[in-house]
C-alpha cells in the first residue's frame, strides 16, 4: 500500500524503512487506518510543506514523581475511600516524555453510548517501551495471534469452568491500585483521551453526567470478562444511572492548608456534580465547573485549571495503542500454587449419620452422706486427730520392700509444719514471699510420695495453691522449657523439694542450682522435717469449709507440646472425691494399690486425695520398681490383701510378660481393678489378656473397671464395680472405615478394619454428659455419630491458668440442638475424648482429640496407627514398644509419619522387611497412606519423666532433621494425592506475554493475600455482632469490670482507666448530650477535639450510640495556634461537621484571643464541653440498618499540606478489627502498649476501635509525654510485662536519640524488654532500617530480641495491608539493584557481597546502584475488609 506520491521525494532510508513497518502494523490490525495516517504524516511532515494544526483533544496527562518528599498519588474508587490526590501542574517538556515513561494518563469525557468500535482501546504498554520493541527491526511468526489466541481462549474457558476470580464487590477498594492483577487486562498505564471521547465530543455536546461516568457493574463485568476496553479508573469514575445506593468512587480534591475557601464535600454524592473538562473554542457547549466540591476537576496547585491541549507525542500515543482486542493478562500467567492443587472430591458413598439426636445423659444423684467432711482438710484434720496411728501411704523401695510408712498423725502434723513455715518463714514478716492464694511448685522425685502428700496437703492447710510438676535432670529436658513457661506464667518464685531431691539437681561449680532453661527465678525449699521451724502452740492453720478458691493446679501437655495448667477450685476438688467415693465405693481402712504418678491425673484423685477422705491405706509402687519387677503391684495386692488397684494397661501387659506361672497369686481380695487408661480403645486386648491369665488365679470379671479421664474434665467416667458376674461388660465391634467419617457402624469381628472398644462405665455421679461435633458450633451429635464428650459438673477443673481465651473454648461451652437451642443455662466441659453413649447409659470412648489426624477429609487416630504397627510380626522388633505417630502439613494436607525405636541387634534388611509390612497393614486396615516411617537406635527418642515417649518433642526433631534415624521408607507417592498438576505448554506467545516479559523477571505474578476472613474457624464471639456499639453493649453486660484501657502520664502512673461497664454508661451520656444539647439527627457529622487519652475513646462510642458520625481532629497546639488551628478549622469544615465536642480547656483555646486571630470565632459550629455531662441514660441506643452505612471518616494531613478522608462503613470496620484481632491473635487476657497519636489510620483504630471488639486490655502512652520522659514507654512495656506494642518512628527515634547513655542506668532500675514478642513500628512510608536497627542495638542488652522489631504497611485506602503477627517469619534484609528500581524491575543481589559504603536506605535519594530493603510482614487477612 506504498503511497505513490512518495516516490519522486528523496527520503532517507531509516524514514522509508519505519514507513515500511507502519505498513505492516496497519495490515495486521496492530493500528487502526488514523494511527497510520498520523505516525505517516508525522514521519514524512519534514519533507513536506507543514499544514495548519488545530487544536489538540482535551486530554490530561499527569506524572507520578519518585523524588522524596512528594506524595504518592494513589487512586481510588470505592463507596468508604478517598485518597491522596495531589494536585501539580503538569510542566513537562516534549522532549522529556520520549525518555521518562509516564505513570498514570487520566481520561475525561468518555462517552460509554459510543460504539466499541469508537473507542480507544487500553493497554498496558507504554509509548517509549512500544517504540523500543517495535524499533528493533525483527518480528517473529510466533508473535502473530491469530491463531494462538483462539487456542488459549479455548484453554482459558476451561480454566474458568475451573476456577473464575471475580473481584469481590468491597467497600474498600481501589480499582486501580488493588484489583487482583489476575482478574483482567489492567487499565493501561499511559493512555490518553482519544479523538472520538472528546475531539468528537465537541460536535456532539459535552456528555452528561450519566454518559461521562462509569457503571460499577459494567466495569466489574468487563473486569470479569477480560475486555481490555475497559477504561481507567480515576478521579473522573463515579456510578451511573443505575441507581445503586454506594458509589463507586468517591474521591475528594485536596486542599492546601492556607487556602479557607469552601471546602470539597467528602461526605456526600450527588448526581448533579458531572464531569466536565476546559473544551477547546470550538466546543459547541460549556460548562463552568465549581472551583471546589469534586476532585473531578484536575488543577495545578495554584488552583488553575490545566490547559487541555493535547501534545502530539500523546496523540500518537493514543492512535498508536489502538489495536485489536486481546486475551487477557491470566492467560498467560496461569502460575497459582494453590490453584494447581488437586481438590480432593468427596466419596459420594461415604457413610453418615442417620440417627437421632442424642440426649443429654445425667449421672445418677450425688448422694448426702452425714459424716462426709466438708472440706478436705477438715477430713485431714478429723483422721490424724482421731486415728494417727491409722496409715495412709507406704512407700517401696527398689527392692520391693516397704521404705516408709505415713501414718495420718504424722501426714497431719508434717503438714501444719510445712504450712506454717511456708508462710512465716520465706522472706520477712512485712514482706513474705508467699502469702495464701499464692502458687508454689511442688518438685518431688515419683519414688518419694510420701513427701510430695506432706507438702500437697502444707499447701492446702496454709491456702497456697500448689503446682505439682517433674523433677528437671538436666537443663535440657524434653518439655522442661514449656513446664518453666507454665511456672513463670503462674507467677511462681518458690519450689518445694524433699532434701534427697534438692541434692540430685544439677548445681553450678558454686554449688548453686542454675536457672533451667525457660524456668523463673526460684527458692528452693526443703520440706523435710529437720529443715523446718515447729509452729508455735497458738498458732493453728484456718480450715474452712471448701469453696470456689484455686486448691491446685494439674499441669497438661498439648499436642503442640505447649504446657497449660488446670485450675481446680476446692469445691471441685471436694466434689470429685466424693463421687469417686460414691461411684468406686469406697470405704474406712481399705488398701488400694497405686501404681500411677501421684503427681496428677487417676493417681493423684484416688491415691493422694480420695484416699485421705475416706482414710483408706495406699500402697504406692514406684516406676523404678516396676521396670525391675512389673509383678510387684500383683505381688503387693496378694500381701496386703488389697481392695482396689489403679493401674495402666501397660502395667497389666507388662506383669503378663514377666509372669512365670507362679502360685502364691490370689487376687480374690480385689474388688476393684481400675484400669486408668480405658479410654483408649486398645486397651482392651491388655484387659482381656490379663483377664485369660489371672481369672485362675481369683481374679473376677467384673473387678476390671476403666475408666476415662482428662486434665479438664477430671474423671468422665468409671466403671462400678458390680457383684453380679453374669452381667458382661459393655462392648462393640466398629467399623474403622466408618470411624474415619465419624459415624458407628457395626461390624462383624471376623473383618481385620474393625475396632473394638469396651465401655468405660456410666456418666459421673452428679454430672450431665453430652457429645458435640468436633468440628465448628458444639451441636449435638446423633446417635450413631462420633463427637467430642462435654461434661457439665461441678467436678471439673474451672480454667486454663491466665489462658481466658482458651478458657473459654473448652470450660464454657455450651451444646445445643440442631435448632440452635442450648441443651443446659449451665456450661459444659470438653474433656478432648472422641467418643458415643451407648445403649444403658454406657460411655464409648474410640481416640483423644489430641491424636486426631485429619488426612484428606478422613479422621485417623495415632492409638489406631499405633496398634496396627506394633502388631505386625516380628512383634518384638520395636524396642520396648517405643514408637511413636503424629503428622505433618505436606501441600496443605496432614500426612502421617512413624517413628520407632529398633532393637539393637536387627539388621538393615530386618528393619526394611518390617517397615514394608506395617505400611501394607496399615493400608489395608486403615485406607491411608504413610508419608514416612523412620527408625532410630534404641533409647534415643526424648523421654517423658515416666519413660514413655515425649511426641511433640519428637516431632520437633523430625521436623528440624535432627532425628538422625538408622533406616528411612519416604512413601509420598502413597498419601500424597493431591500433587499439582502438570503445567500446560502454550503453544505460541502473544504480545501481551511480550510486553509483561519485558516487565516481571520471573514466572509468577507478583500478589500475595491474607487469610480469607470469611472461612475461618473460631469462637470468636464479637463475630455475631456487626457494630462496635454493639460489642461494646455486649461487653457491659457480660464482662462489665474488665479494664480495657489504662491511661499513663508522663511519671509512669495510671491517670485514668476504663472497664467496660465505665465506656459504656460514659458513651450513654454523651449520646444523650448529643441528642438533646446538640439536637443532632441521625447521620450528622460531630468533630471530635481531645487530646490523647480516654475522652477521646468516650466521646467516639457516644456518638455510634445517638447514630452520629465521629471525626477524630488532632488539637490545636497551645504553643502554635496561627499555624495548627486552621488544620483543625479546614477538617471541621470539610467533613460539614454539624457540632464539635471537646474538654474545657481546648473549649476556652477556641474561643481565646489567639485562636480568634487565626480563626474567626463565629465560623465555628456549635462546641460541646463534655467535661459536664448529663446523668440520664438514652431512651434507646441508636442501631444502624444497615452494615454499610458510614462508622467515621478517617482525616489526616500529609506533610506537604494536603488533606485527605477516608470513609469507614460499620462493616470495613468490624472486618477490620476482625483482621488485627487474628493476625495479632488479641483476647482478654492480653496487654497492648500503644504509644501513637490516635487521630487517623491505624493509631486510631489499635487507640479506640480493637481493644473494645477484641476485649484485651490497651494501655495508653500518649506519645507527647515521651518529651518530659523519654523512657516512659519502655518502661511501662518492662513494668506490665507487656508481649505486642505498637509505636511510630518518632517515639522510636525519640528513644533511640534520648536513652542512648541510659541503657545501664535503665537495666539497674529493671527494665526488662524479654518479654516483648512484637514491637510493630506503624507509618505509612518505607521501612527505616538505619533507625530500627539502631534502636534493636541499642536495646539489645535489655532483652529485646531483634526479631520482635518490626514494620507495619499500609496507606491511606488500606491502612494495614500487612501487620506483624504471633506466627510471622523473621524480618530479613535484602538487597536490590537501584537502575532495576527505576525501571519498574526488582533484581535481588546477595548481601555477601555487597559493600557497607554502597547500602542505603529506599529513602534516600543518592546515586548508589544498591538498595537495602527490609521484607515486609506477612500479609494481613483483608478479603473482607479492603
Amino acid at each position: 500500500m506504498a503511497d505513490r506520491s512518495l516516490e519522486g521525494m528523496a527520503l532517507p532510508l531509516e524514514v522509508r524503512a519505519r514507513l515500511a513497518e507502519l505498513e505492516l502494523e496497519l495490515s495486521e490490525g496492530d493500528i487502526t487506518q488514523k494511527g497510520y495516517e498520523k505516525k505517516r504524516s508525522k514521519l514524512i511532515g519534514a519533507y513536506l510543506p507543514q499544514p495548519p494544526t488545530a487544536n489538540g483533544a482535551a486530554v490530561v496527562r499527569c506524572r507520578l514523581q519518585h523524588s522524596e518528599g512528594a506524595p504518592r498519588r494513589m487512586l481510588h474508587s470505592g463507596n468508604i475511600g478517598v485518597c491522596d490526590i495531589r494536585e501539580a501542574a503538569v510542566r513537562e517538556r516534549a522532549a522529556s516524555t520520549a525518555g521518562n515513561r509516564p505513570l498514570f494518563y487520566f481520561r475525561f469525557g468518555v462517552d460509554q453510548a459510543l460504539p466499541p468500535e469508537r473507542r480507544a482501546p487500553v493497554t498496558p504498554s507504554s509509548s517509549s517501551r512500544y517504540h523500543r520493541r517495535r524499533s528493533s527491526g525483527s518480528r517473529d511468526e510466533r508473535y502473530r495471534s491469530d491463531v494462538h489466541t483462539e487456542a488459549v481462549q479455548a484453554a482459558l474457558a476451561k480454566h474458568k469452568e475451573r476456577k473464575m476470580a471475580v473481584p469481590m464487590p468491597s467497600k474498600r477498594r481501589s480499582l486501580v491500585v488493588q484489583t487482583s492483577m489476575d482478574a483482567y487486562t489492567p487499565p493501561d498505564t499511559s493512555s490518553g483521551s482519544d479523538d472520538e471521547g472528546s475531539v468528537q465530543g465537541d460536535s456532539q455536546g459535552t456528555p452528561t453526567s450519566s454518559q461521562g461516568s462509569i457503571n460499577m457493574e459494567h466495569w466489574i463485568s468487563q473486569a470479569i470478562h477480560g475486555s481490555t476496553t475497559s477504561t481507567t479508573s480515576s478521579s473522573s469514575t463515579q456510578s451511573g444511572g443505575s441507581g445503586a445506593a454506594h458509589r463507586l468512587a468517591d474521591v475528594m480534591a485536596q486542599t492546601h492548608i492556607e487556602n479557607h475557601s469552601a471546602p470539597p464535600d467528602v461526605t456526600t454524592y450527588t448526581s448533579e456534580h458531572s464531569i466536565q473538562v476546559e473544551r477547546p473554542q470550538g466546543s459547541t457547549t460549556s460548562r463552568t465547573a465549581p472551583k471546589y466540591g469534586n476532585a473531578e476537576l484536575m488543577e495545578t496547585g495554584d488552583g488553575v485549571p490545566v490547559s487541555s491541549r493535547v501534545s502530539a507525542k500523546i496523540q500518537q500515543l493514543v492512535n498508536t495503542l489502538k489495536r485489536p482486542k486481546r486475551p487477557p493478562l491470566r492467560e498467560f500467567f496461569v502460575d497459582d500454587f494453590e490453584e494447581l492443587l488437586e481438590v480432593q472430591q468427596p466419596d459420594p458413598n461415604q457413610p453418615k449419620p442417620e440417627g437421632a439426636q442424642m440426649l443429654a445423659m445425667r449421672g445418677e444423684q450425688l448422694g448426702v452422706v452425714t459424716n462426709w467432711p466438708p472440706s478436705l482438710e477438715a477430713a485431714l484434720q478429723r483422721w490424724g486427730t482421731i486415728s494417727p496411728k491409722a496409715p495412709c501411704l507406704t512407700t517401696m523401695d527398689t527392692n520391693g520392700k516397704p521404705l516408709y510408712i505415713l501414718t495420718y498423725g504424722k501426714l497431719w502434723t508434717r503438714s501444719m509444719k510445712v504450712a506454717y513455715n511456708i508462710l512465716h518463714k520465706l522472706g520477712t514478716k512485712q514482706e513474705p514471699m508467699v502469702r495464701p492464694g499464692d502458687r508454689v511448685a511442688l518438685v518431688f522425685p515419683n519414688n518419694d510420695p510420701a513427701a510430695s502428700m506432706v507438702a500437697f496437703y502444707g499447701c492446702l492447710l496454709a491456702e497456697v495453691v500448689p503446682v505439682p510438676i517433674e523433677v528437671p535432670l538436666t537443663r535440657k529436658d524434653a518439655g522442661s522449657q514449656q513446664i518453666g513457661f507454665l511456672l513463670g506464667s503462674c507467677g511462681v518464685t518458690v519450689a518445694l523439694t524433699s532434701d534427697a531431691c534438692h541434692k540430685g539437681l544439677p548445681k553450678s561449680p558454686t554449688g548453686e542450682i542454675p536457672q533451667f532453661k525457660g524456668w523463673p527465678k526460684l527458692l528452693w525449699f526443703v520440706t523435710e522435717s529437720k529443715h523446718l521451724s515447729k509452729p508455735p502452740r497458738d498458732w493453728f492453720p484456718h480450715i474452712k469449709d471448701a469453696n470456689n478458691d484455686t486448691a491446685y493446679i494439674e499441669y497438661k501437655t498439648c499436642k503442640d507440646g505447649s504446657v497449660l495448667g488446670v485450675t481446680v477450685t476446692r469445691i471441685a476438688l471436694l466434689t470429685h472425691c466424693q463421687a469417686l467415693t460414691q461411684a468406686c465405693g469406697y470405704t474406712e481402712a481399705e488398701t488400694i494399690v497405686n501404681v500411677l504418678d501421684f503427681k496428677k491425673d487417676v493417681g493423684l484423685w484416688h491415691g493422694i486425695l480420695t484416699s485421705v477422705m475416706n482414710m483408706m491405706h495406699v500402697i504406692s509402687i514406684p516406676y523404678s520398681l516396676m521396670k525391675v519387677n512389673p509383678l510387684s503391684w500383683i505381688q503387693k495386692v496378694c500381701q496386703y490383701k488389697a481392695k482396689v488397684a489403679c493401674v495402666k494397661s501397660r502395667d497389666m501387659h507388662w506383669a503378663l510378660v514377666a509372669h512365670r506361672d507362679q502360685r502364691d497369686i490370689n487376687l480374690s481380695s480385689l474388688r476393684m481393678l481400675i484400669v486408668a487408661d480405658g479410654a483408649n480403645p486398645w486397651s482392651i486386648s491388655s484387659c482381656d489378656a490379663f483377664l485369660n491369665v489371672f481369672q485362675s488365679k481369683g481374679l473376677r470379671q467384673e473387678v476390671i473397671c476403666p475408666c476415662a479421664s482428662s486434665p479438664e474434665a477430671l474423671t468422665v467416667a468409671i466403671r462400678r464395680p458390680t457383684d453380679d458376674s453374669n452381667q458382661p461388660p459393655g462392648r462393640g465391634v466398629l467399623s474403622m472405615h466408618g470411624l474415619t467419617y465419624g459415624v458407628i457402624r457395626v461390624d462383624s469381628e471376623e473383618k481385620l478394619s474393625v475396632l473394638t472398644v469396651q465401655d468405660v462405665g456410666l456418666v459421673m455421679p452428679g454430672a450431665i454428659m453430652c457429645s458435640v461435633k468436633p468440628d465448628g458450633i458444639p451441636q449435638l451429635c446423633r446417635t450413631d455419630e462420633i463427637g467430642e464428650l462435654c461434661v457439665c459438673a461441678i467436678a471439673t477443673g474451672t480454667s486454663y491458668y491466665g489462658l481466658s481465651g482458651m478458657t473459654k473454648n473448652t470450660f464454657e461451652v455450651f451444646p445445643v440442638t440442631s435448632s440452635g437451642a442450648p441443651v443446659s443455662e449451665y456450661p459444659f466441659v470438653r474433656t478432648g475424648l472422641l467418643g458415643f453413649v451407648g445403649p444403658g447409659g454406657l460411655v464409648f470412648v474410640v481416640g483423644k482429640m489430641d491424636g486426631l489426624m485429619v488426612v484428606s477429609g478422613r479422621r485417623h487416630n495415632a492409638d489406631d496407627i499405633v496398634a496396627t504397627a506394633l502388631a505386625v510380626e516380628p512383634m518384638k522388633f520395636v524396642y520396648r514398644g517405643r514408637i511413636a505417630v503424629f503428622s505433618v502439613t505436606v501441600l496443605h494436607d496432614e500426612r502421617i509419619v512413624i517413628v520407632a525405636e529398633q532393637r539393637p541387634d536387627s539388621t538393615e534388611e530386618d528393619s526394611f522387611q518390617w517397615m514394608s509390612r506395617v505400611l501394607q497393614a496399615i493400608d489395608s486396615i486403615h485406607q491411608v497412606g504413610v508419608y514416612c516411617l523412620a527408625l532410630v537406635p534404641a533409647n534415643t527418642l526424648p523421654k517423658t519423666p515416666l519413660g514413655g515417649i515425649h511426641l511433640s518433642e519428637t516431632k520437633q526433631l523430625f521436623l528440624e532433621g535432627s532425628l538422625h534415624p538408622c533406616n528411612v521408607l519416604m512413601c509420598p507417592h502413597t498419601c500424597v494425592t493431591n500433587l499439582p498438576k502438570p503445567r500446560q505448554k502454550q503453544p505460541e506467545i502473544g504480545p501481551a506475554s511480550v510486553m509483561v516479559g519485558n516487565l516481571v523477571s520471573g514466572k509468577r505474578i507478583a500478589q500475595a493475600s491474607g487469610r480469607d476472613l470469611g472461612q475461618i474457624e473460631d469462637n470468636d464471639q464479637a463475630r455475631k455482632f456487626l457494630f462496635l456499639s454493639e460489642v461494646l453493649q455486649w461487653r457491659a453486660q457480660t464482662t462489665p469490670d474488665h479494664v480495657l484501657y489504662t491511661l499513663l502520664n508522663c511519671r509512669g502512673t495510671i491517670a485514668n482507666s476504663l472497664t467496660c461497664v465505665q465506656l459504656h454508661k460514659r458513651a450513654e451520656k454523651i449520646a444523650v448530650m448529643l441528642m438533646e444539647r446538640g439536637r443532632l439527627q441521625d447521620g450528622d457529622h460531630v468533630a471530635l477535639v481531645y487530646p490523647p487519652g480516654i475522652d477521646l475513646i468516650a466521646a467516639f462510642y457516644g456518638c455510634l450510640y445517638a447514630g452520629c458520625v465521629p471525626i477524630t481532629v488532632r488539637p490545636p497546639h497551645p504553643q502554635n495556634i496561627a499555624t495548627t488551628l486552621p488544620t483543625v478549622k479546614m477538617i471541621v469544615e470539610v467533613s460539614r461537621s454539624a457540632c464539635l465536642m471537646t474538654t474545657q480547656l481546648i473549649c476556652k483555646l477556641l474561643r481565646s484571643r489567639e485562636a480568634a486571630a487565626a480563626v474567626d470565632v463565629r465560623a465555628w459550629p456549635p462546641i460541646l464541653d463534655t467535661d459536664d455531662l448529663p446523668k440520664k441514660r438514652p431512651a434507646q441506643i441508636y442501631k444502624p440498618s444497615n452494615p454499610d452505612t458510614l462508622a467515621y471518616l478517617d482525616f489526616s494531613v500529609s506533610t506537604t499540606g494536603m488533606l485527605a478522608g477516608v470513609k469507614m462503613s460499620h462493616a470495613a470496620t468490624s472486618a477490620f478489627c476482625r483482621s488485627i484481632k487474628l493476625q495479632c491473635e488479641l483476647y482478654p487476657s492480653r496487654e497492648v502498649a500503644i504509644c501513637l497519636d490516635p487521630y487517623c489510620g491505624l493509631g486510631f483504630v489499635l487507640w479506640c476501635l480493637c481493644s473494645v471488639y477484641s476485649g484485651h486490655q490497651s494501655i495508653l502512652i500518649p506519645p507527647s509525654e515521651l518529651e518530659t520522659n523519654p523512657a516512659l514507654w519502655l518502661l511501662a512495656v518492662s513494668q506490665y510485662k507487656v508481649r505486642d506494642t505498637f509505636c511510630s518512628y518518632s517515639v522510636m527515634e525519640l528513644c533511640t536519640k534520648g536513652l542512648g547513655s541510659q541503657t545501664e542506668s535503665l537495666k539497674a532500675r529493671g527494665l526488662d524488654l524479654s518479654r516483648v514478642r512484637t514491637c510493630v513500628v506503624v507509618a505509612e512510608e518505607r521501612p527505616r532500617i538505619a533507625l530500627t536497627q539502631s534502636f534493636s542495638k541499642l536495646f539489645k542488652d535489655l532483652g529485646l530480641h531483634p526479631r520482635a522489631v518490626s514494620t507495619s504497611f499500609g496507606c491511606r485506602v488500606n491502612l494495614a495491608i500487612c501487620l506483624q503477627g504471633t506466627s510471622g517469619p523473621d524480618p530479613t534484609t535484602v538487597y536490590v539493584d537501584m537502575r532495576a528500581l527505576r525501571h519498574d524491575r526488582k533484581r535481588t543481589l546477595k548481601s555477601l557481597g555487597v559493600k557497607g559504603r554502597d547500602v542505603f536506605s529506599l529513602a534516600s535519594n543518592g546515586s548508589e546502584k544498591i538498595v537495602c530493603v527490609r521484607q515486609t510482614e506477612r500479609a494481613q487477612m483483608t478479603k473482607q475488609m479492603e
